[in-house]
C-alpha cells in the first residue's frame, strides 16, 4: 500500500514538473523584431544648449495661484518661438487658460484620424535647504560632463523640447503629415493638470476631434532595474493609476493631560490605531490586469527560476506575489496603495486635544473605484473609533484610474516598433503608471493613451526625479529627439 501511495506521488510530481516545463518553453518571445535603422543626424550640443535655456526659466506651477511665475512660463513661450522658427510659421499655435500651449499641424488628408504628442512647461519646486546639495545650481540650465543640468531637464522639459527638435527638423526638410498632429504642454501638470491639459482636452472635444493615439510622458527604458533581466527595458504605459486623497477627522473630549481617558479613546489614540489599521490592511492585491500582461511579456526573455515562476503562476503565483510586494514600486503595480502622508494633532503639551486629523493618499489600481476605496476606508476606521467621531472627507481632485490602452491595437505595435527601432537592445512590455500625468485627462477622445519617455534610465537616475541634482545626459536628449523624429514620420502616415 505505502509503496502504490508512494508511486501515485511521484506520478503526480512527475505529471507536475512536466505542466510546469511545458508551460516555460511554450512561452516564446513577444519581441517584434525590427531592421536595423541608421540614426538621424544630431547636433548635440546645439540641442543642448537649448534645452539649458528652457532650463533657466523657473516654470514652478502652483495649485491655488493660476499666475505664480507667470512671466517665466511666458519667456518659455518667448524662448520657443526664438529656436523653433519653422515650427512658429507652419502650425497653427494657441493658448489655452492663459498659459498653456496647443499646436496643431494640419495634415494633407483631412479624413485622417489626428494623434497627438504632449509634454508639460511646469516643474516642481526645489526643497528648501538644499539649494547647496546641487553639484550645479538647479536652476543654472549648465551643459557640463556630458549633461544638462537642473530641474525640468528630465521631467519633463526634456520631453517637451525634444518634440519640438523633432518636429522643427521635419519640417525643414519638407515632411508633411498625412493625418494632423497636435502638440499640446500644459503648464500645471505637477498640480493636476486641471488648468492646463483639463482645458486643452476640453476645447479638442468640443470641437469634435477624436484622436487615434496619445502619447504622454510616463515610463522609461530601464537598464538593471528589473529583477532577472539583463537587458535594457522599455516599458510602455497602458494605463494610469487614479488618484485620491481622504482627510480623516477624529473628535473626542478635550482635557488635561495629567487626567487623560481610557486607553485608545483619546483623539490621537482613535486616529493612530485608525491610521495602523488603514496601514496594515491595505486594499487587496494581485497579478494580474497591467502587471499580469507585463510579466507575461516579459517571462520569455528571463532565465532560470524567474522563467519558470512567471511562466507558471497558477502555481507559483503567491510566491512572486509575495516577493513583488517587497519592494515598492512593484508593489504599487498590484494594488491601490495607501499613503499616510499628513498628521496633525494637539498645540499644547498637556493638554488633550478635541480635534485631530490626517490625509491618506490613495493610488487606485485600474478595476478599483474612488466608492471602493471610501468603503474600505469607513471599514478599517470604524474598527477604531465609534461611527459618530470620525468623518472622511474626500479632498478635490480625485480621479478614477486611467481606461486601459489596448496592446493588441495598431497603435500599441506602430509604438512599440519605434521603441524597438531607436531602443534596439531593449526588451518591449507593456506598464503601469503609477504617477500621475496630464494624459489622465484625454479619456474621453481617445482610446489609445500611452505614456512613456524615451529616456534610459538606472536606479541611480531613478533617485533624481523630483530630487537634487536632476539631470539628462546629453546623448540621451539626442535619443529621445530621434525618438520623436521616427515616431511622428511612422504615426502621421499610418492609418
Amino acid at each position: 500500500m505505502i509503496k502504490k501511495i508512494s508511486l501515485s506521488v511521484l506520478a503526480l510530481v512527475l505529471i507536475l514538473v512536466a505542466v510546469v516545463a511545458v508551460n516555460t518553453l511554450r512561452k516564446s518571445s513577444r519581441q517584434l523584431q525590427v531592421a536595423a535603422l541608421a540614426p538621424v543626424a544630431v547636433d548635440e550640443a546645439a540641442v543642448a544648449r537649448r534645452l539649458g535655456e528652457a532650463v533657466r526659466l523657473k516654470t514652478i506651477s502652483a495649485r491655488d495661484n493660476p499666475s505664480l511665475n507667470a512671466e517665466e512660463f511666458k519667456a518659455l513661450h518667448s524662448l520657443v518661438q526664438a529656436r523653433f522658427p519653422a515650427v512658429h510659421a507652419k502650425l497653427k499655435r494657441e493658448v489655452v487658460a492663459d498659459l498653456s500651449l496647443l499646436y496643431t499641424w494640419e495634415g494633407t488628408d483631412p479624413k485622417a484620424p489626428p494623434v497627438l504628442l504632449m509634454a508639460h512647461q511646469d516643474v516642481v519646486p526645489v526643497a528648501p535647504g538644499t539649494e547647496g546639495d546641487w553639484q550645479v545650481p538647479p536652476f543654472a540650465g549648465e551643459v557640463k560632463d556630458g549633461f544638462v543640468w537642473g530641474r525640468g531637464s528630465w521631467d519633463d522639459k526634456g520631453n517637451l523640447m525634444s518634440q519640438l527638435e523633432a518636429v522643427e527638423m521635419l519640417l525643414t526638410s519638407g515632411f508633411k503629415p498625412k493625418r494632423t498632429v497636435y502638440l499640446a504642454y500644459g503648464a500645471d501638470e505637477e498640480v493636476g493638470g486641471l488648468r492646463g491639459a483639463a482645458q486643452i482636452a476640453a476645447l479638442l472635444k468640443e470641437r469634435g476631434v477624436r484622436l487615434d493615439m496619445v502619447l504622454d510622458e510616463g515610463l522609461l527604458v530601464l537598464e538593471g532595474v528589473m529583477p532577472g533581466i539583463q537587458q535594457p527595458t522599455a516599458l510602455i504605459g497602458v494605463a494610469e493609476k487614479g488618484y485620491m486623497s481622504v482627510v480623516l477627522k477624529m473628535s473626542a473630549t478635550p482635557g488635561h493631560s495629567s487626567m487623560p481617558p481610557k486607553a485608545g479613546t483619546s483623539a490621537i489614540g482613535m486616529l493612530s490605531a485608525a491610521l495602523k489599521r488603514l496601514d496594515d490592511e491595505q486594499l487587496p492585491g494581485g497579478i494580474r490586469g497591467v502587471a499580469a500582461e507585463m510579466f507575461d511579456t516579459l517571462a520569455p526573455e528571463m532565465g532560470g527560476f524567474s522563467r519558470v515562476a512567471l511562466s507558471n503562476l497558477w502555481l507559483f503565483g503567491p510566491v512572486v506575489q509575495k516577493q513583488l510586494e517587497g519592494t515598492g514600486s512593484t508593489n504599487a503595480m498590484l494594488r491601490t496603495t495607501t499613503a499616510l502622508t499628513i498628521v496633525n494633532a494637539g498645540n499644547k503639551d498637556n493638554v488633550l486635544p478635541g480635534r485631530a486629523e490626517a490625509t491618506v493618499n490613495f493610488r487606485i489600481l485600474p478595476g478599483d473605484t474612488k466608492e471602493q476605496v471610501l468603503e474600505h476606508m469607513r471599514a478599517k476606521v470604524s474598527g477604531a473609533a465609534p461611527k459618530d467621531q470620525f468623518e472622511l472627507l474626500a479632498l478635490p481632485g480625485a480621479v478614477d484610474a486611467s481606461k486601459v490602452a489596448p496592446t493588441d491595437s495598431a497603435q500599441y505595435r506602430l509604438l512599440n516598433t519605434t521603441v524597438r527601432e531607436i531602443f534596439p537592445d531593449a526588451l518591449v512590455a507593456p506598464g503601469l503608471m503609477v504617477a500621475g500625468t496630464d494624459s489622465i485627462h484625454y479619456g474621453a477622445i481617445s482610446d489609445h493613451i500611452f505614456k512613456f519617455s524615451p529616456i534610459r534610465a538606472n536606479a541611480q537616475d531613478l533617485k533624481l526625479f523630483h530630487g537634487t541634482n536632476e539631470r539628462l545626459g546629453v546623448a540621451n536628449y539626442a535619443g529621445a529627439i530621434r525618438f520623436y523624429h521616427r515616431l511622428i514620420t511612422q504615426v502621421a502616415q499610418a492609418q
